[in-house]
């Protein structure tokens, strides 16, 4: 494929995708770029460094992926794939104003042609009604008669090394049969489980946006079932395990949920239904819930700690993990600062810990100082708030660092209670 493909945005999402490409398209003649606006990320990928752990450094060296913050090299492609986050506003509205400013730079330097695939997740009409616009009023080009819109949504699963890029059916659509038939070259050649072809773009569109709808909805069901059995003086997840011997009964479990997808996605879902004049209410209740789960979290700890004797105000509580999930080192939309912001409320000021957590970015997007390990000792709480496997392989010393007697907050219900020592106050969501 004597082609030249760019890849727009080098996150979780289109690095592995560039990355793949290059290996598996470059024997054949295809040239392979990857655009990042952020001078530093490329730097950093240039020097064989993925500060998201995706790409290992021999195979990020290995692939022939040239990299570069400059638009320049987006002309003359012939396919453009854009992976620009989508995240929302304070007003939980659909923000798309990364989409715009990456229609904005393809643009002027849109191929008469060329295909532009995006892969990043909206509500049904963005690719079509929205971004082609953008591109048509960027470039002078005509959408549809110029150059060609396709819609592959994204299914990385950050820290998944099973469920990956290769290894998951990609959906695929396309605005004309010949634009299909590109995607069908490209995508096939990097994704080994096979495409799906959806009939029209804005049916994969909302295929992706109802994908973790349906997860959050399902861990909203959790943490809710969660609240009620804590009250009713029941471990969940011992409920859990006896319902799940139902061979019907889904494997969801209760927790945190943040990150830039499954607390996110629903909002463009529930916004492009507020336009139609349907006022959902399913969705929203979910949200709702997920939403609160930090708070309740820091006010079980503030009970705990009341009911062991200790004045909330005067207490050292420790928290172990920032990122939104285990084993991966992004911050974003994590839930773990929500816990702190309702500590605070009552006076308490914890000290947060995680290894895999950028110190910069924590100050940065949370006001949050990151403090070592070494520090989190004789604590008269610790809430393991991520389960990072550092954490897990040595329980011991999770338990050595809260004082005799004092309150474990184990939040994904992740260690075994029967290791634990008995005169500590053990909770589970």
């Amino acid at each position: 494929m004597e082609e030249k493909i760019a890849v727009v945005g080098l996150g979780y999402v289109g690095l592995p995708v560039a990355v793949a490409l290059a290996e598996r398209l470059r024997p054949e003649g295809a040239r392979v770029i990857g655009f990042d606006i952020a001078a530093a990320r490329i730097a950093q990928l240039r020097a064989g460094e993925d500060a998201t752990r995706e790409i290992d450094s021999a195979r990020l060296t290995s692939c022939g992926l040239e990299v570069s913050d400059d638009p320049g090299v987006l002309e003359g492609a012939g396919v453009i794939i854009v992976t620009v986050p989508t995240p929302i506003t304070d007003e939980r509205r659909p923000d798309l104003t990364p989409l715009e400013r990456a229609c904005a730079t393809i643009g002027p330097r849109l191929s008469r042609g060329a295909l532009v695939v995006f892969e990043s997740t909206v509500f049904p009409g963005v690719t079509e009604d929205i971004c082609g616009p953008w591109l048509a009023q960027h470039s002078g080009l005509v959408q549809g008669e110029d150059f060609a819109l396709g819609y592959s949504p994204e299914q990385i699963n950050p820290g998944d090394h099973v469920h990956r890029l290769e290894t998951i059916t990609k959906i695929i659509a396309a605005d004309s049969p010949s634009a299909l038939e590109r995607m069908h070259r490209v995508y096939g050649a990097i994704v080994d489980a096979g495409l799906h072809e959806a009939p029209s773009i804005k049916v994969a569109e909302a295929a992706k946006v109802i994908e973790n709808t349906q997860r959050d909805l399902n861990i909203a069901l959790m943490n809710e079932i969660a609240l009620i059995f804590d009250r009713m003086g029941l471990a969940t997840r011992d409920v859990l395990a006896a319902a799940g011997t139902k061979w019907n009964f889904l494997p969801f479990t209760p927790g945190l949920v943040g990150g830039h997808c499954i607390g996110v996605d629903p909002f463009y879902l529930t916004a492009a239904a507020e336009r139609l004049g349907y006022r959902p209410e399913v969705i929203l209740a979910g949200r709702r819930i997920n939403d609160s789960m930090g708070q309740a979290i820091a006010q079980k700890v503030v009970k705990l700690l009341i009911a062991n004797g200790v004045s909330p105000c005067r207490a050292r509580v420790g928290v172990m993990g920032l990122t939104f999930k285990q084993d991966v080192p992004d911050i974003r939309n994590s839930k773990v600062p929500d816990i702190l912001a309702e500590l605070r409320e009552y006076r308490i000021e914890a000290l947060v810990s995680d290894p895999l957590a950028d110190p910069a970015a924590a100050a940065h997007e949370y006001g949050i100082t990151l403090s070592p390990p070494e520090d989190l000792v004789q604590l008269d709480a610790l809430v393991l708030a991520v389960n990072h496997a550092v954490y897990l392989a040595d329980p011991a010393d999770l338990v050595a660092r809260v004082r005799e007697g004092g309150v474990l907050v184990d939040v994904k219900s992740a260690l075994d209670r029967a290791i634990l020592p008995g005169e500590l106050v053990y909770w589970s969501l």
